[in-house]
């Protein structure tokens, strides 16, 4: 009996053991591609600020703004009523949606994820200055939390997605469209998916307080 225990306890400890490798080395590899695809993430940040810009400095023609005024109020209704935890498991799965979708349609020579930037920043720079407009421009601090760890997941989801497309520049297309892609889910699932639920957390029990 004694020795049934030992070898179970030694199968437990040798499992733990191969777990916690696995994740050590699965985060390795992770923040290893992520330094290898910098530069995309660089330019992802580069046309999210850019467009942030446009959004704040350009006036948006008529249609586009009422398009805009009509997702936002679409997106209040949609919340409005929620719990706090219904309110971030809400908000992790359009922010998980939106940078799964943003990173692997990427496939269609980058495209997407670049559309993705595009929109996301104008957004951002619309709502900011209306924020501005109607509170003052102190209120824009309200918007930091919301952000600050929504945007980086943001920002390498659309950065791998621009590599991903990327794969069409390579001698061996194949190989490297499989090698980006399988490395970018890595990243996504141990990088991504942990910064949108801490995202989701901040973000969703920030608007149940501040709306209660």
């Amino acid at each position: 009996m004694p020795r049934k225990r030992k070898k179970k306890k030694h199968s437990k400890n040798r499992s733990s053991k191969l777990k916690k490798n696995f994740l050590e080395e699965s985060y390795r590899k992770s923040w290893q591609y992520l330094k290898e695809s910098r530069i995309f993430i660089y330019a992802a940040v580069f046309f999210f600020l850019f467009f942030i810009l446009i959004g704040f400095f350009v006036p948006a023609p008529e249609i586009i703004e009422l398009k805009i005024l009509e997702f936002i109020e679409e997106m209040l209704q949609k919340t409005e009523g929620m719990s706090q935890w219904e309110l971030v498991g809400f908000i992790l799965l359009n922010n998980a949606q939106s940078a799964f979708f943003g990173m692997v349609l990427g496939v269609m020579l980058g495209i997407f994820p670049l559309v993705t930037a595009v929109v996301n920043g104008y957004l951002l720079g619309f709502v900011a200055i209306r924020v501005i407009e109607a509170d003052g421009i102190l209120t824009l601090w309200r918007l930091f939390p919301h952000g600050i760890f929504e945007l980086p997941a943001l920002f390498v989801s659309i950065g791998l997605g621009l590599k991903l497309g990327s794969f069409i520049f390579r001698e061996s297309k194949w190989e490297s469209l499989k090698n980006y892609f399988f490395n970018s889910l890595r990243v996504f699932i141990f990088v991504v998916i942990p910064l949108l639920i801490l995202a989701a957390l901040i973000e969703g029990s920030l608007i149940f307080f501040l709306s209660n």
